[in-house]
């Protein structure tokens, strides 16, 4: 249990200098004792209650991947592969969190085909599935969206699941 006394304002003192350590009462036989004393009309005591469980919760500050209900590394592997697998079919349907989260990678991906060099050719590598697909995607690419500044996906919303009523989506090349 604590209590603040101190004169004036509010439950901290005069509410304008720093607290000093005399104004702050943090055991009970001397909150008693402040309690019992006969206190000017300026003293004010101020009990504040002791939270019963102390929880930490995490704040997700710059933090800016959907989780999609999955650990780091299962997350990064579902997102390769729905990666690989729309620019080798160009199309393909799945939840619509999952759609959003795979645009980002493709249009980097396809970013990097536009670039055309050796170390985006090896970026690429290093994060598709398909060895023979970045070939292709490289030789390709260049001509389809040589006037496109970004925006190389498009996401369009279905109908919802069957099973358990999740909306889909449509993640497609433009």
């Amino acid at each position: 249990m604590a209590a603040f006394v101190g004169a004036g304002g509010g439950a901290f003192g005069s509410g304008v200098g720093s607290m000093t350590t005399s104004s702050f009462v943090c055991t009970h036989e001397r909150l008693t004792a402040v309690t019992q004393q006969k206190q000017p009309s300026a003293t004010r005591v101020v009990t504040l209650p002791t939270p019963a469980v102390t929880t930490i919760t995490m704040i997700r500050h710059g933090n800016r991947k959907k989780s999609l209900g999955l650990p780091a590394d299962q997350r990064k592997a579902l997102l390769r592969s729905l990666t690989t697998e729309l620019i080798r079919h160009g199309r393909i349907t799945t939840t619509l969190a999952r759609a959003k989260e795979v645009r980002k990678t493709a249009d980097h991906m396809i970013t990097l085909a536009k670039d055309n060099s050796l170390h985006a050719r090896r970026q690429a590598l290093a994060y598709l599935y398909d060895k023979d697909l970045v070939h292709a995607l490289f030789e390709g690419v260049p001509e389809r969206y040589a006037d496109r500044n970004g925006g190389y996906t498009r996401v369009l919303r279905t109908m919802p699941r069957k099973g358990d009523n999740s909306p889909m989506g449509i993640i497609e090349l433009v």
